[in-house]
């Protein structure tokens, strides 16, 4: 397993630890971007020192390249001298870090090819961070508005709850009939300690007042006739004047009562 291969396997136990630790998902997700910042550094020590092992190998391979070089030379002039004895030896030694330089160069070109994978790794790593940061806050956003639907679902249920709206209810009635035992025992203590014929004469009034009311209901209904207009009486011709006979009655009735009046006075 590679480097990223551990670090993955070491991002992925961070999170399920934290998962399972944590109950506040706002806080949990802040962690893992920390933590994921925090990998992402060491991600980065570790990509510089393959691109340090990188730059080491091929220096070392034109180290060993340019010793051949100078071992070649050294054999051209060994044959220029006329001591081709010194010229062999001159060319095994330059075969010699020919060999050591083409297993650097194999190294270099290897460890090349690694520190490229690496740097795509570590920035795939660091987009995937970046892309963490800004998903972190609609998660955030999400988890809170989750929370107050389940704060509204919660309180949607305790009011499907009829204990309450139940015991509402009983107080409302427990309230209505102490108001009828008052109003009741008013009337008992009116009718019992006031004046009797009083209240007779208060209820026949009530009595016949819902009478009249009754009556004008069935009249507009239809179920009695309607009241006949009242027809004031005419008076067909005035009254005739007396005669002097009836006027001399009644002088002479007149006179008799005063007499007996004063009969009596005296």
């Amino acid at each position: 397993m590679g480097f990223f291969g551990r670090l993955a396997t070491l991002i992925k136990s961070n999170l399920n630890d934290l998962i399972s630790k944590s109950e506040d998902p706002e806080k949990m997700l802040n962690q893992i971007i920390l933590d994921m910042n925090a990998q992402l550094v060491e991600a980065k020590k570790q990509v510089a020192i393959a691109i340090a092992d990188e730059k080491r190998l091929h220096r070392q391979w034109q180290s060993e390249k340019a010793v051949s070089d100078e071992w070649h030379k050294k054999a051209m002039l060994a044959v220029r001298a006329g001591d081709d004895a010194l010229a062999k030896e001159a060319l095994q030694r330059k075969k010699e870090h020919e060999q050591i330089a083409k297993a650097f160069e194999d190294q270099w070109k290897k460890q090349n090819i690694a520190v490229n994978q690496v740097k795509a790794a570590l920035q795939a790593l660091n987009n995937k961070i970046g892309e963490a940061k800004r998903k972190k806050d609609v998660l955030i956003a999400r988890n809170n508005r989750a929370k107050a639907m389940q704060e509204i679902q919660k309180t949607m249920g305790s009011l499907q709850d009829t204990s309450a709206f139940d015991a509402f209810s009983r107080m409302e009635q427990k309230i209505e009939q102490a108001e009828a035992e008052a109003e009741a025992a008013g009337e008992l203590h009116e009718e019992y300690s006031g004046d009797v014929l009083k209240n007779k004469f208060a209820r026949l009034e009530q009595t016949a007042g819902a009478d009249a009311d009754l009556e004008e209901l069935k009249r507009e209904m239809g179920l009695m006739p309607a009241r006949e207009a009242a027809v004031p009486a005419r008076v067909e011709a005035e009254e005739a004047p007396m005669d002097e006979a009836e006027m001399a009655e009644l002088e002479a009735a007149l006179e008799e009562l005063k007499k007996r009046e004063e009969m009596a006075k005296g």
